[in-house]
């Protein structure tokens, strides 16, 4: 059942970027596997997946310990991170994807041992109940930024409501798009900003479509029939 759904999304991202002119090796697929045992975690990097992502600390110590033998695997952080928690997982992933706050930045500098690849979360869509920052406050956000070198802002990310409609979705992720340009314009050392993480089960062949490099897939890779 797996490799079936992996065969579908495989090839609707290969549609999705035939449709603008993009290649598929351009899209990084990250499955979510926050919903699953390490056992069926195991069988996706066996299929040949190596980015997996949890949006728990706990989640993702546990599988990274169970799939240790697995060296090939990058571990991507999707939630929220509390700061308090950030001594115990920043060493441990290759990918943070919820950048949101100077003081979240700055315990990260304090912890990590390595440069971590981030992306900064933006709230496009302004929803309350959603963490990050405000489009209007992105590049001072990045300013602030400079000079915690274990910081290194590679992209951004945000999401679309799950109930939005295909024209909402459409504009929230051509907006990031246009943000992440204009960052990507200013040359920053420190971000580069050439990434964007956008797009999950319900909506990653429209990102793909406005311009999404990582894509994050979950539901679609484990659904049974």
């Amino acid at each position: 059942m797996i490799a079936e759904n992996l065969h579908k999304i495989e090839q609707e991202i290969q549609e999705s970027c035939a449709l603008v002119s993009r290649k598929p090796q351009e899209i990084t697929m990250v499955a979510v596997t926050k919903s699953v045992d390490s056992k069926t975690a195991n069988e996706l990097v066996e299929l040949g997946v190596s980015d997996l992502a949890e949006n728990r600390v706990d989640k993702l110590l546990e599988k990274r310990q169970s799939l240790s033998q697995h060296q090939q695997i990058k571990w991507h952080l999707i939630g929220n991170l509390q700061r308090r928690k950030v001594k115990l997982i920043i060493n441990e992933i290759d990918y943070f994807h919820a950048l949101d706050s100077l003081r979240l930045a700055q315990e990260i500098q304090k912890r990590a041992e390595h440069q971590i690849k981030c992306f900064i979360e933006v709230n496009v869509s302004g929803e309350e109940s959603k963490h990050g920052i405000k489009p209007d406050e992105l590049h001072s956000f990045i300013n602030e930024l400079e000079g915690l070198d274990k910081i290194h802002v590679i992209g951004l990310m945000t999401m679309a409501p799950y109930e939005a409609s295909q024209q909402e979705v459409q504009t929230i992720f051509s907006t990031l798009k246009k943000l992440q340009e204009s960052v990507k314009e200013q040359n920053l050392r420190y971000a580069p900003c050439t990434e964007l993480s956008m797009g999950m089960s319900q909506d990653f062949k429209t990102a793909i479509e406005e311009g999404a490099t990582f894509v994050r897939i979950g539901t679609a890779l484990f659904r049974k029939g």
